[in-house]
């Protein structure tokens, strides 16, 4: 723990630092929580080692040995078991996450930039520099994969939404795709004013949010195509996550290094938080909405505690109102 900052309560927040990585954390995600009731944080990170760890705490699980380049992407299955991963030595691997051992290599064409699992973890899909779409089936890695054509520049986002039977992608071209997957066609686009950079599905999977340029965008997959809260930023927002509660989201910036926490009614910062030593790009809440946790930069991925005046993992009150 080394950086602070006064809440708008007057509570100190005081951030967890999970250290290990060595080069910037592009991508990072929680997973749900398990019948146990305990959750995950996975990490990508151009060192090429994407990290498990002990989503409460931050405590390192493992590191995913095996790639040979930069690590764009990390997700976790629904059930924790699997991770899947997108690296610049133009693979993505399925990974075991009791034993850390790889259970597929997917060999691409170019870098790969974005990955997710369907609902029951049978099938992955991702997204890079080849501007296209691809499904493999987990049931048969040897058979070729399914493609989806139209991006028109590097894919940097996909989102697998089961329950509108949708893969949604976006990334340099400033569009938003929609696939229904009954037809593996498009069904629908939406325009953005920039390109965008990270896209998350809520834990509830009630919104799709992604941010583009200075505005953090939120949609609802059974609303119309026209229908998204568009938030304007001042700064250039690098990435966003939307609280379970939906009433405020967290957002990072490339252009400084605080950490910005928006009213989503009002649209308004309610929240500043300085951490970091280096931008921000990734930030993502845990399916709790009891912490958050953003990845910069500087190597670091930092745990924050959304309500100071509770205990909560590692924080408690008396180390709080002590600090």
């Amino acid at each position: 723990m080394n950086a602070n900052t006064n809440n708008s309560n007057g509570n100190r927040i005081i951030p967890l630092t999970c250290s290990g990585h060595t080069r910037p954390v592009v991508d990072i995600q929680f997973s749900s929580i398990t019948p146990e009731g305990k959750y995950f944080l996975i990490s990508a990170c151009k060192d090429g080692n994407p990290m498990l760890r002990d989503g409460v705490t931050g405590d390192w699980i493992g590191t995913f040995q095996g790639h040979k380049g930069a690590v764009w992407s990390a997700r976790l299955s629904k059930d924790s078991e699997k991770a899947v991963t997108g690296s610049a030595d133009f693979s993505a691997k399925v990974w075991d996450t009791h034993n850390g051992q790889v259970l597929h290599t997917f060999v691409h064409n170019h870098i790969v930039r974005a990955t997710d699992f369907n609902h029951d973890s049978t099938k992955i899909i991702t997204g890079g520099k080849e501007q296209k779409l691809r499904i493999f089936d987990l049931y048969r890695p040897d058979a070729p994969a399914m493609e989806l054509l139209g991006h028109e520049g590097m894919i940097k986002a996909v989102v697998w939404d089961e329950q509108h039977h949708t893969v949604l992608s976006a990334g340099e071209d400033a569009t938003v795709r929609i696939w229904d997957l009954r037809t593996m066609r498009e069904s629908g686009t939406i325009q953005c004013d920039a390109p965008i950079s990270t896209m998350t599905l809520s834990s509830d999977g009630q919104y799709v949010s992604w941010a583009a340029g200075k505005t953090a965008n939120f949609w609802k997959p059974d609303s119309s195509f026209e229908d998204v809260k568009k938030i304007q930023t001042k700064e250039n927002t690098s990435s966003v996550s939307l609280h379970p509660s939906h009433k405020k989201f967290v957002a990072g910036s490339d252009d400084d290094l605080w950490v910005r926490i928006y009213d989503f009614e009002t649209e308004e910062v309610v929240e500043v938080y300085k951490g970091h030593h280096g931008p921000l790009h990734t930030v993502s809440y845990s399916p709790d909405g009891e912490i958050y946790a953003t990845g910069s930069e500087d190597g670091t991925i930092r745990l924050w505690q959304t309500d100071a005046t509770k205990s909560y993992g590692l924080w408690q009150k008396d180390d709080t109102s002590n600090a």
